[in-house]
């Protein structure tokens, strides 16, 4: 269980890890130590310092000493002479001591320094680096999802791509049942409500007439090729019947007659 654990939780660290911000939380971490590194140079720096001016003093005391000395030998003091050099003599021990530790203290100082010098040179080196990586690694994820959306694999263009598909398939399918609408309305398997629709004898009825019309037509085209312009009058009389009879002009009487 702990290893099924340790592996989602690493699945799911790795998905939401940007390099880029992993990048600039370790500049920033090499930044705080570098700045601890010139911190402890300072304070190295400053204690130098103090034993420096700590020096001063002993070796200002001790001239001090000395001269007291002489200044009572001249008066005949030896006794004073002797107590001015033997302090002299203990002061001189620490000054001893204090430039011992002086010379350690500036010896840790040039270390730090340089330390601090070489820390300041990588993490310049680093910073350098780390933009370039950060750059290179936005035209990369730039180039993927243009690629991607190109290729239509992406979230986004894959979901325009699935109403699409949706829309053509919708379409397809109110185009099909049109069809088979129509198709079942002609064969007379529905019933047209608004009364618009005929029947099957009635389409059947309503080709036969045409047909006809269409025949007598073809016979009075024939009549008039055969028998000229009084050919082609016979063959409308005959083909219009009744009808032609009564429209008749009694004057067309004799010029058949001559005929």
């Amino acid at each position: 269980m702990g290893m099924i654990f340790r592996a989602k939780a690493n699945k799911a660290l790795d998905r939401a890890e940007d390099p880029r911000e992993t990048l600039d939380y370790s500049y920033q971490k090499q930044l705080e130590l570098l700045q601890k590194v010139r911190r402890g140079v300072a304070d190295v720096a400053t204690s130098r310092k103090r034993l420096e001016l700590q020096l001063n003093q002993l070796q200002n005391q001790s001239s001090k000493l000395e001269d007291q000395g002489r200044k009572a030998l001249a008066l005949g003091r030896e006794d004073l002479a002797r107590e001015a050099l033997s302090r002299r003599a203990a002061l001189q021990q620490q000054v001893t001591d204090l430039e011992t530790q002086h010379a350690t203290l500036q010896g840790e100082e040039e270390k730090l320094t340089l330390a601090a010098q070489r820390l300041q040179a990588k993490v310049d080196a680093f910073r350098t680096k780390k933009e370039t990586i950060k750059a290179t690694y936005t035209a990369a994820q730039a180039q993927t999802r243009i690629g991607e959306a190109f290729s239509g694999i992406s979230e986004e263009m894959g979901d325009v791509g699935m109403a699409i598909q949706r829309a053509e398939d919708k379409t397809a399918q109110l185009q099909a049942r049109a069809g088979a609408i129509d198709e079942l309305l002609a064969s007379g398997a529905l019933d047209d409500q608004s009364g618009m629709h005929k029947d099957d004898i009635q389409a059947e009825l309503d080709r036969l007439s045409g047909g006809t019309d269409v025949e007598l037509e073809l016979q009075r085209m024939k009549a008039e090729l055969a028998g000229g312009p009084s050919g082609g009058q016979q063959a409308i009389e005959g083909g219009s019947g009744a009808q032609s009879q009564s429209q008749q002009q009694p004057q067309d009487t004799p010029r058949f007659d001559k005929q």
